[in-house]
């Protein structure tokens, strides 16, 4: 009988370990998730990142992001950090790094790379900490001025068609 109480006490432990490692996976999966979205913009790409932005997360991100570039006909990429905060980032000086090697590596390959959305706390936080990333982009407020300036640089607009017809 004790026996058995032990062995049901075993496996209801095992049982909480392997839950909690499910939990810690799907936290995982959640934030490496980075969806990567052809954008109106022939030949754009927009990438919204959302989460904590970690040296393990930019270690997944940046090959997803180069393997999607290559295997498409991309000449620009948009970096949406609208939904990223100073509490989103692990440390200022890897996002530095990381971003800096994914920025170079789109530059290599030949496309252009554009940042959008940085709050003024990040932004201010950036320029104080001497990134020399800071100076080597593009930076637009919104996602709308981006895609104003890729559309204009690229002798495209939008154009309003009349409903009336």
């Amino acid at each position: 009988m004790e026996k058995k109480n032990n062995d049901i006490k075993s496996m209801r432990e095992t049982i909480n370990q392997l839950q909690n490692r499910v939990n810690e996976l799907e936290d995982l999966i959640e934030q490496t998730a980075l969806p990567i979205i052809p954008s109106i913009v022939p030949n754009t790409l927009l990438i919204p990142f959302t989460g904590v932005l970690s040296s393990e997360r930019f270690q997944m991100i940046i090959p997803k992001v180069l393997n999607y570039a290559s295997c498409t006909t991309t000449d620009a990429v948009i970096l949406d950090f609208t939904a990223i905060s100073i509490k989103n980032v692990d440390n200022l000086q890897s996002l530095g790094k990381y971003l800096k090697d994914l920025l170079t590596a789109l530059n290599l390959m030949g496309i252009e790379v554009h940042l959008v959305g940085l709050s003024p706390q990040l932004s201010q936080v950036m320029v104080k900490s001497g990134l020399s990333v800071v100076k080597e982009v593009n930076a637009f407020s919104t996602f709308k001025s981006a895609l104003e300036f890729l559309l204009e640089k690229k002798g495209l607009a939008l154009v309003k068609i009349n409903s009336d017809i």
